[in-house]
Protein backbone atom coordinates (compact mmCIF):
# COMPACT_ATOMS: atom_id res chain seq x y z
CA UNK A 1 0.00 0.00 0.00
CA UNK A 2 1.26 3.52 -0.77
CA UNK A 3 2.17 6.33 1.74
CA UNK A 4 -0.18 10.01 1.42
CA UNK A 5 2.38 11.59 0.05
CA UNK A 6 2.52 9.54 -3.35
CA UNK A 7 -1.40 10.20 -4.23
CA UNK A 8 0.29 13.78 -5.48
CA UNK A 9 2.65 13.24 -8.56
CA UNK A 10 3.24 16.91 -8.63
CA UNK A 11 6.73 17.81 -6.90
CA UNK A 12 6.91 18.28 -3.27
CA UNK A 13 7.77 21.96 -1.76
CA UNK A 14 10.06 20.06 0.13
CA UNK A 15 12.09 19.31 -3.15
CA UNK A 16 11.94 22.79 -4.41
CA UNK A 17 15.37 23.47 -3.99
CA UNK A 18 16.50 19.52 -5.23
CA UNK A 19 16.38 19.64 -9.00
CA UNK A 20 19.17 16.84 -9.16
CA UNK A 21 19.19 14.39 -5.83
CA UNK A 22 21.23 11.06 -5.53
CA UNK A 23 20.14 8.07 -3.60
CA UNK A 24 23.96 6.27 -3.38
CA UNK A 25 25.50 3.52 -1.78
CA UNK A 26 27.38 -0.08 -1.16
CA UNK A 27 25.83 -3.03 -3.29
CA UNK A 28 22.68 -3.96 -1.79
CA UNK A 29 21.41 -1.15 0.26
CA UNK A 30 18.34 0.01 -1.69
CA UNK A 31 19.56 2.84 -4.06
CA UNK A 32 17.59 1.89 -6.42
CA UNK A 33 14.84 0.74 -5.14
CA UNK A 34 14.55 4.18 -2.70
CA UNK A 35 15.36 6.02 -5.59
CA UNK A 36 12.24 4.77 -7.74
CA UNK A 37 9.81 5.34 -5.23
CA UNK A 38 10.77 8.74 -4.19
CA UNK A 39 10.39 9.45 -7.87
CA UNK A 40 7.08 7.97 -7.74
CA UNK A 41 6.39 10.08 -4.43
CA UNK A 42 7.03 13.43 -6.31
CA UNK A 43 6.23 12.87 -9.54
CA UNK A 44 9.96 13.07 -10.71
CA UNK A 45 12.19 11.70 -13.44
CA UNK A 46 14.32 8.58 -12.52
CA UNK A 47 17.21 8.60 -13.55
CA UNK A 48 18.63 4.92 -13.20
CA UNK A 49 21.64 3.26 -13.98
CA UNK A 50 21.37 0.16 -16.18
CA UNK A 51 23.87 -2.22 -14.77
CA UNK A 52 22.63 -5.24 -16.48
CA UNK A 53 23.16 -3.71 -19.89
CA UNK A 54 26.95 -3.61 -19.31
CA UNK A 55 28.37 -6.78 -21.16
CA UNK A 56 31.40 -7.06 -19.14
CA UNK A 57 29.68 -7.56 -15.06
CA UNK A 58 29.17 -11.29 -15.15
CA UNK A 59 32.82 -11.97 -16.50
CA UNK A 60 34.18 -9.65 -13.92
CA UNK A 61 32.19 -11.44 -10.84
CA UNK A 62 33.61 -14.48 -12.44
CA UNK A 63 37.42 -13.19 -12.92
CA UNK A 64 38.07 -10.03 -11.32
CA UNK A 65 41.27 -9.58 -12.80
CA UNK A 66 40.84 -9.62 -16.18
CA UNK A 67 37.12 -8.23 -16.59
CA UNK A 68 38.07 -5.28 -14.30
CA UNK A 69 39.29 -2.67 -17.04
CA UNK A 70 36.45 -3.11 -19.42
CA UNK A 71 34.06 -3.49 -17.04
CA UNK A 72 34.37 0.21 -15.74
CA UNK A 73 35.67 1.49 -18.91
CA UNK A 74 31.60 0.30 -19.91
CA UNK A 75 30.51 1.85 -16.51
CA UNK A 76 32.29 4.80 -17.32
CA UNK A 77 30.80 6.07 -20.41
CA UNK A 78 27.55 4.53 -19.53
CA UNK A 79 27.32 6.81 -16.84
CA UNK A 80 28.68 9.97 -18.54
CA UNK A 81 26.20 9.63 -21.53
CA UNK A 82 22.99 9.43 -19.38
CA UNK A 83 24.27 12.81 -17.60
CA UNK A 84 25.57 14.77 -20.60
CA UNK A 85 22.10 16.04 -21.18
CA UNK A 86 20.99 17.46 -17.91
CA UNK A 87 21.75 21.38 -17.65
CA UNK A 88 22.55 22.82 -14.26
CA UNK A 89 20.32 25.15 -12.38
CA UNK A 90 17.81 24.70 -15.04
CA UNK A 91 14.58 25.83 -13.10
CA UNK A 92 11.84 24.55 -15.55
CA UNK A 93 13.96 21.07 -16.05
CA UNK A 94 12.33 18.07 -14.37
CA UNK A 95 13.32 16.83 -10.76
CA UNK A 96 15.82 14.07 -11.38
CA UNK A 97 16.34 11.67 -8.77
CA UNK A 98 19.45 9.03 -9.01
CA UNK A 99 20.93 5.98 -8.30
CA UNK A 100 24.44 6.91 -8.72
CA UNK A 101 26.48 9.43 -8.78
CA UNK A 102 28.95 9.94 -11.18
CA UNK A 103 31.81 9.93 -8.82
CA UNK A 104 31.42 6.91 -7.44
CA UNK A 105 32.81 5.19 -10.35
CA UNK A 106 36.31 6.05 -9.33
CA UNK A 107 35.49 3.93 -6.44
CA UNK A 108 35.30 0.76 -7.80
CA UNK A 109 37.99 1.41 -10.28
CA UNK A 110 40.44 2.17 -7.22
CA UNK A 111 39.38 -1.18 -5.70
CA UNK A 112 39.34 -3.30 -9.11
CA UNK A 113 41.87 -1.72 -11.51
CA UNK A 114 46.05 -2.27 -11.69
CA UNK A 115 47.67 1.09 -10.73
CA UNK A 116 49.06 1.31 -14.65
CA UNK A 117 44.80 0.51 -16.02
CA UNK A 118 43.97 2.95 -12.90
CA UNK A 119 46.18 5.76 -14.40
CA UNK A 120 44.87 4.99 -17.72
CA UNK A 121 40.99 5.33 -16.61
CA UNK A 122 41.68 8.46 -14.53
CA UNK A 123 42.39 10.34 -18.14
CA UNK A 124 39.31 8.85 -19.55
CA UNK A 125 37.44 10.33 -16.44
CA UNK A 126 39.18 13.36 -16.28
CA UNK A 127 37.66 14.21 -19.66
CA UNK A 128 34.54 12.66 -19.49
CA UNK A 129 33.33 14.32 -15.88
CA UNK A 130 33.70 17.95 -17.82
CA UNK A 131 30.76 19.97 -17.87
CA UNK A 132 28.61 16.88 -15.34
CA UNK A 133 26.35 18.52 -13.80
CA UNK A 134 26.40 18.34 -9.27
CA UNK A 135 23.44 17.14 -7.42
CA UNK A 136 21.44 19.34 -4.95
CA UNK A 137 21.77 16.66 -2.43
CA UNK A 138 23.17 13.38 -2.28
CA UNK A 139 21.41 10.61 0.35
CA UNK A 140 24.09 8.17 1.15
CA UNK A 141 23.15 5.12 2.38
CA UNK A 142 24.85 2.91 4.54
CA UNK A 143 24.60 -0.68 6.55
CA UNK A 144 27.02 -3.60 7.64
CA UNK A 145 28.21 -5.89 5.50
CA UNK A 146 26.25 -8.81 7.17
CA UNK A 147 23.04 -6.70 5.98
CA UNK A 148 24.26 -5.75 2.46
CA UNK A 149 25.03 -9.89 2.00
CA UNK A 150 21.86 -11.11 3.16
CA UNK A 151 19.59 -8.27 1.35
CA UNK A 152 22.06 -9.49 -2.12
CA UNK A 153 21.42 -13.44 -1.55
CA UNK A 154 17.84 -12.82 -1.13
CA UNK A 155 17.42 -10.66 -4.38
CA UNK A 156 18.91 -13.46 -6.42
CA UNK A 157 20.67 -11.70 -8.99
CA UNK A 158 22.63 -14.68 -11.11
CA UNK A 159 26.01 -12.90 -11.41
CA UNK A 160 25.72 -10.88 -7.88
CA UNK A 161 25.70 -14.61 -6.43
CA UNK A 162 29.73 -14.65 -7.70
CA UNK A 163 30.62 -11.71 -5.43
CA UNK A 164 33.38 -12.97 -2.68
CA UNK A 165 32.56 -11.46 0.86
CA UNK A 166 36.25 -10.29 0.88
CA UNK A 167 34.83 -7.71 -2.15
CA UNK A 168 31.66 -6.77 -0.12
CA UNK A 169 33.97 -5.79 2.83
CA UNK A 170 36.05 -3.60 0.54
CA UNK A 171 33.41 -1.79 -1.16
CA UNK A 172 31.70 -0.73 2.32
CA UNK A 173 34.68 0.45 3.25
CA UNK A 174 35.44 2.24 -0.06
CA UNK A 175 32.33 3.94 0.52
CA UNK A 176 32.79 4.94 4.08
CA UNK A 177 35.71 6.82 3.08
CA UNK A 178 34.21 8.37 0.00
CA UNK A 179 31.27 9.46 2.52
CA UNK A 180 33.50 10.63 4.91
CA UNK A 181 35.62 12.91 2.47
CA UNK A 182 32.78 13.81 0.36
CA UNK A 183 31.67 18.04 -0.02
CA UNK A 184 30.62 18.54 -3.48
CA UNK A 185 27.15 18.51 -2.63
CA UNK A 186 24.74 18.65 0.54
CA UNK A 187 25.28 15.14 2.14
CA UNK A 188 22.73 13.21 4.17
CA UNK A 189 24.04 9.83 4.84
CA UNK A 190 21.54 7.51 6.69
CA UNK A 191 21.89 4.43 9.01
CA UNK A 192 19.99 1.84 6.58
CA UNK A 193 20.70 -0.94 8.95
CA UNK A 194 17.98 -0.35 11.59
CA UNK A 195 15.33 1.00 9.02
CA UNK A 196 13.54 -0.03 6.33
CA UNK A 197 12.22 2.70 4.07
CA UNK A 198 11.40 0.39 1.42
CA UNK A 199 8.89 -1.30 3.28
CA UNK A 200 7.63 0.65 6.45
CA UNK A 201 5.42 3.75 5.59
CA UNK A 202 6.68 5.51 8.83
CA UNK A 203 10.39 4.66 8.28
CA UNK A 204 9.56 6.19 4.50
CA UNK A 205 7.52 9.10 5.89
CA UNK A 206 10.36 9.83 8.60
CA UNK A 207 12.91 9.97 6.15
CA UNK A 208 11.16 12.07 3.20
CA UNK A 209 11.06 14.81 6.44
CA UNK A 210 14.51 14.51 6.61
CA UNK A 211 15.55 15.00 2.67
CA UNK A 212 13.35 17.79 2.78
CA UNK A 213 14.87 19.69 5.13
CA UNK A 214 18.57 19.22 4.28
CA UNK A 215 20.17 22.73 2.41
CA UNK A 216 23.43 22.81 2.63
CA UNK A 217 26.17 20.80 5.05
CA UNK A 218 26.81 16.91 5.88
CA UNK A 219 23.83 15.69 7.80
CA UNK A 220 23.58 12.04 9.64
CA UNK A 221 19.82 10.73 10.19
CA UNK A 222 20.63 7.53 12.37
CA UNK A 223 17.35 6.91 13.19
CA UNK A 224 16.75 3.40 15.63
CA UNK A 225 13.25 1.52 14.81
CA UNK A 226 10.87 3.16 16.84
CA UNK A 227 12.38 6.30 17.23
CA UNK A 228 14.66 8.42 14.46
CA UNK A 229 16.85 11.44 15.11
CA UNK A 230 19.27 13.33 12.88
CA UNK A 231 22.36 15.34 13.60
CA UNK A 232 24.68 17.59 11.25
CA UNK A 233 27.49 18.75 11.18
CA UNK A 234 27.99 22.93 9.58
Amino acid sequence: MGVTLSVSRMPSPAFSDHRYLVVEGPIGVGKTTLAKRLAETFGAEPLLEQADENPFLERFYRDPRRAALPTQLFFLFQRARALAGLKQGELFQPVRISDYLFAKDRIFAQLTLESDELALYDQVYERLAVGLPTPDLVVGLQAPVEVLARRVARRNIGYEQLMRREYLEQVVSAYAHFFHHYDDSPLLIVNASEINPLEREDDYENLVGEIGKIRAGRHFFNPSPTSARSESIA
